[in-house]
């Protein structure tokens, strides 16, 4: 695994390094915003991870996770901050984040999310290599097709071309199963690939930038259910 962390805290880069060294991984440190950007930009496609601190000199981290995310809709990005607010975390979601862990954190933790987020991105690649061009789309509903050997979403035909890792998962998850209601601990474990992490506000924010992404181009599919959770169903979109 390739991994770019941008991290000003010499002794946080330091120590994960070790960790990442027993783990037989390449990582590549950037101290400050400004070349966590230039580094990244020189070949967006080598990364498989990155961390990103969001209290950087330079450029600051939600400048930074905006930037990267102009320049892959796709690269796993876990941000590391001792912001802990809720607002903090909704903004970095919503910035692009695939997961936000608060500092100080375990190493061992911090492992387990990568391995988990790395394990997640490489099932849909086996996936897609499995899948034959002729059978490209394999979810499909009456107003969706979601391919995922090349990743591609369509809603009414209209190309979604933006999606993040965790967006696309969280879409396919939904539509693999119309009209099931997915409570939020589900989605959790489904998507995330773990089931400790109980901060549901992950969930609400992936979905409130998966809506806002869906309706760019088509009608809403995301519905909420009071109370439970969410789930997908595009069956009254013809109704008047």
């Amino acid at each position: 695994m390739r991994i770019l962390m941008i991290e000003d805290n010499k002794s946080v880069s330091d120590m994960m390094g070790m960790f990442f060294k027993k783990e037989k991984w390449n990582v590549t440190f950037a101290y400050d915003g400004l070349k966590a950007v230039e580094i990244f930009k020189t070949d967006p496609g080598q990364w498989d991870i990155v961390l990103l601190d969001l209290n950087l000199p330079g450029k600051d981290g939600m400048e930074v996770a905006a930037e990267l995310r102009r320049m892959s809709q796709s690269i796993p990005l876990i941000m590391l901050t001792a912001r802990d607010s809720e607002s903090d975390q909704v903004l970095g979601l919503e910035m692009g984040a695939d997961e936000y862990i608060t500092k100080p954190f375990s190493p061992i933790t911090l492992i387990a999310r990568i391995k988990a987020l790395h394990r997640r991105v490489a099932m849909n690649k086996e996936e897609a290599e499995k899948g034959g061009q002729d059978e490209k789309f394999d979810v499909r509903t009456t107003h969706l097709k979601i391919s995922t050997t090349t990743r591609e979403v369509y809603l009414d035909n209209n190309l979604i071309s933006d999606l993040t890792p965790k967006e696309f998962d969280l879409l396919k998850t939904l539509a693999q199963k119309p009209m099931q209601v997915f409570s939020r601990e589900q989605l959790l474990q489904m998507v995330w690939d773990y089931e400790y992490y109980v901060d549901e506000r992950t969930v609400d924010a992936h979905i409130k930038k998966l809506r806002q992404k869906l309706e760019a181009v088509g009608p809403q599919v995301v519905q909420t259910v009071w109370g439970v959770g969410y789930k997908f169903d595009d069956s009254k979109i013809d109704e008047d």
